[in-house]
């Protein structure tokens, strides 16, 4: 279950964009920043439920569209106030190829926190 999977070019992914990988786990978002580093997180952001796939990507974090959290890609977790943590997944680039390992989800799970008070 842990075997690397093949999504794409990293071409197919806008710049400072994401593409959606459908699996057993749920939507997952995969993410290219303007430095072509790829990142892998659940597409729901712990707030509220919110497509993070379609949020807007700045440096190595991503804005939630709908309250705008705003969430470290490479951790998946809420830069404070807020607090929270996405889900993510190990992605790597060999080549142009950008890989992703489904069922290596990292350790802690998803969880679901309001704003710090």
């Amino acid at each position: 279950m842990n075997d690397w999977h093949d999504v794409g070019c990293l071409d197919d992914i806008p710049p400072l964009g994401a593409r959606v990988v459908r699996s057993a786990q749920g939507d997952i978002a995969v993410f290219r920043t303007a430095d072509n580093d790829v990142f892998a997180l659940r597409d729901r952001c712990p707030h509220k439920g919110g497509p993070l796939s379609q949020g807007i990507v700045h440096g190595q974090r991503v804005t939630c569209p709908l309250h705008g959290w705003v969430l470290e890609l490479a951790s998946g977790n809420a830069v404070a106030p807020d607090i929270g943590c996405a889900k993510r997944f190990p992605v790597k680039l060999i080549g142009d190829r950008v890989l992703l390992q489904v069922g290596a989800a990292s350790a802690g799970g998803e969880e679901q926190h309001g704003a710090a008070a």
